[in-house]
């Protein structure tokens, strides 16, 4: 069996634990009860892929799903992936050991664009043709991508079956249920395909004829088969009452973020013109005071985690930092509790913030200055 081949060669790589899974808060099923495996797949090594929230969420709001299960794929680091090569060890999920190229979906997230080479790494670790036209027509595996460099999905184009575009809590699911749906109706590749791309947030190239001028420039980018000529990207509208996990998983080894991190808004209300994620993830929405509360006891209290980090673009622009920070610092400081706030500004940072900080047994604050001169603040638009 494929584990107990994993297992003979963990000793002599840096870091086993990266390649064992049973982890605290990993969620385990009986595969004969589940209908649609998706492999969530970090195109980076464990350490870096097990601090993203985003897998985090999706991970366990697909697993909530008793008939779906979510297994975590990360990059085997050079010592491990010279041993998978040399022994046949196939890329694979960390919940039931088994190849991901047997799943309904592998799934990647497009984070920053020097990991794309990964995934073709990857990719062709787990045996799964990498160009997307030689997949055949059988519907599965289908290899998906979603994340904030999906807005420019062109350059990997050739080797995705689709894309998600904009915020996956929902579309994921609608994607996955469509998928259940028409496998069991017996369809192929193409005729899902073609399904997929009338959810909206879907884009599918292989939908898309583009022709070309001359000089190589694109002449026209024409849809066919019912594929919208626009993709608009999915936007959760009401973020304060979004699915949130109440745990996460804890590894056994130190990863890079190494503690609870709650999102307490979504969006950017600067418009710092350097800025890719403030457009992105526009428009900007909070949670209230009381769900960033809930989110952080729970997720605490289930984890064991002794800090809690308050994640977004600009935590300082909440609307209600000073009641979020009262009702979450008298827990905190009671349960001795480390409270981090990054992405904080200097122009709306007050006195009173400060003072409140200081009551926690530690603190960690970031602050960003982006330019030495007011001409240049005015320039980028970021006073």
């Amino acid at each position: 069996m494929l584990k107990e081949k994993i297992e003979k060669y963990l000793l002599s790589v840096q870091k086993p634990a990266r390649y064992i899974g049973g982890e605290a808060g990993s969620i385990y099923k009986d595969k004969s009860k589940v209908d649609v495996r998706f492999a969530f797949c970090f195109p980076d090594c464990y350490d870096i892929g097990m601090s993203h929230l985003g897998m985090k969420i999706l991970y366990a709001l697909t697993n909530q799903r008793e008939n779906y299960w979510c297994e975590r794929v990360f990059a085997p680091w050079p010592d491990f992936e010279q041993i998978m090569r040399e022994h046949d060890i196939p890329l694979y999920g960390l919940e039931s050991l088994e190849p991901i190229r047997d799943f309904d979906f592998i799934g990647f997230t497009l984070q920053y664009e020097l990991s794309y080479t990964n995934i073709l790494n990857m990719l062709d670790l787990a045996g799964v043709p990498v160009y997307a036209k030689d997949r055949g027509t059988a519907i599965a595996p289908l290899v998906v991508a979603g994340g904030p460099c999906a807005c420019n999905p062109e350059p990997l184009a050739d080797f995705f079956d689709l894309f998600i575009l904009g915020e996956g809590e929902e579309v994921n699911l609608e994607l996955m249920d469509l998928y259940y749906r028409m496998r069991q109706e017996g369809a192929d590749r193409q005729a899902f395909l073609r399904a997929a791309a009338r959810i909206e947030g879907i884009y599918v190239p292989s939908l898309y004829e583009v022709t070309y001028h001359p000089d190589g420039t694109i002449q026209a980018v024409t849809p066919k088969d019912g594929a919208p000529a626009t993709v608009k990207k999915r936007i959760i509208r009401d973020f304060d009452k979004v699915f949130y996990p109440d745990n996460f998983v804890v590894p056994f080894t130190e990863i890079v973020q190494d503690r609870v991190s709650v999102e307490v808004l979504r969006g950017c209300i600067r418009g710092c013109r350097f800025c890719q994620a403030g457009f992105l993830y526009r428009p900007f929405r909070e949670k209230s005071a009381e769900t960033v509360y809930g989110e952080s006891k729970a997720l605490c209290e289930n984890t064991g985690y002794d800090e809690v980090s308050l994640s977004s673009l600009s935590t300082s622009d909440h609307s209600q930092i000073d009641p979020m920070l009262r009702k979450l610092l008298t827990y905190t400081e009671e349960e001795k509790i480390n409270l981090s706030l990054p992405s904080l500004r200097i122009d709306n940072f007050s006195e009173e913030l400060m003072n409140q900080i200081k009551r926690v047994r530690k603190s960690g604050l970031t602050f960003a200055p982006e330019a030495g001169t007011q001409r240049m603040r005015d320039v980028i638009n970021k006073n």
